[in-house]
């Protein structure tokens, strides 16, 4: 079937309302974090082309959507992601997400790639080493000219380490508008609550569904075996038949959302990228 021409339901998605498109480029990460939300390690799978994204990006932006970010894995080490930053430099807004281990032996290469956003992770905040790197590498983003942030995992088992490390963030010249605050999900969630006395009971920044579960008009998830959602933790999935901003308005179409009760990987099969 030619995904350019599948019937949608215009009444279930606004072509103009989705703007913003997260895409995994792997599943690879040397973190290996327990909790991670999709199961990323060493030695997991990579589905994507550095072509594949470009083109998708690219034709994306074509039909409005004015945002990519990059994530995983760990973008960084995906060894086509300054081709693919390059390549679409000028045509849409790039930015990507990092735990910042690989952010030092890349800079300058980074830097010349010139994404329009990078923010770094701080997923122990009890960990005054990381929180230290994370503090000096966002400094250093910005010092280079790239836009730069943090983004502060907090637990409700840790909410006093969430809290005197983003107060230790937000001493260095980092503020509000320039962290996102992100509940763990599918366990050990702080309430709404918790979170705003972790950003110090000042506006701040932290995912749309951070009162109820819900999706966004405006955002969109592709998982790095080439699987869309309208959000990057539920198991409600469909495969992307094309590459194609088509075809990704065609699996959206009537897709649901199930509540992140419990981390994605646990939460789905193990499937098989999809020849594009």
């Amino acid at each position: 079937m030619d995904a350019d021409r599948i019937s949608i339901d215009r009444a279930s998605i606004d072509r103009a309302s989705i703007d913003r498109v997260s895409i995994e480029l792997t599943n690879q990460c040397s973190k290996a974090c327990r909790f991670c939300y999709n199961a990323s390690g060493p030695g997991e799978a990579t589905a994507w082309q550095p072509h594949e994204v470009v083109d998708l990006a690219a034709d994306c932006a074509r039909h409005g959507v004015k945002a990519v970010s990059f994530g995983g894995g760990e973008p960084l080490e995906y060894a086509g992601l300054l081709d693919v930053l390059d390549a679409l430099r000028g045509q849409i807004f790039r930015s990507l997400t990092t735990n910042g281990l690989h952010l030092d032996a890349c800079f300058d290469a980074l830097v010349r790639s010139a994404p329009d956003k990078v923010h770094v992770s701080i997923h122990a905040p009890g960990n005054a080493a990381e929180v230290d790197r994370v503090i000096t590498q966002v400094g250093a983003l910005a010092g280079a000219g790239i836009r730069s942030g943090v983004n502060l995992l907090v637990r409700a088992s840790q909410l006093p380490e969430a809290a005197a490390a983003a107060e230790r963030v937000r001493a260095a010249g980092i503020g509000n508008d320039r962290i996102v605050y992100l509940p763990m999900r599918g366990q050990d969630t702080p309430t709404a609550d918790e979170l705003g006395r972790v950003a110090g009971s000042r506006r701040f920044q932290s995912m749309s569904c951070l009162l109820a579960c819900g999706r966004s008009p405006r955002f969109v998830a592709i998982a790095w075996d080439k699987h869309v959602a309208w959000c990057s933790y539920t198991r409600s999935r469909r495969p992307l038949a094309r590459l194609t901003h088509a075809a990704l308005l065609a699996a959206l179409d009537g897709l649901g959302l199930d509540p992140c009760t419990q981390p994605r990987a646990e939460r789905r099969p193990h499937r098989l990228p999809l020849a594009p």
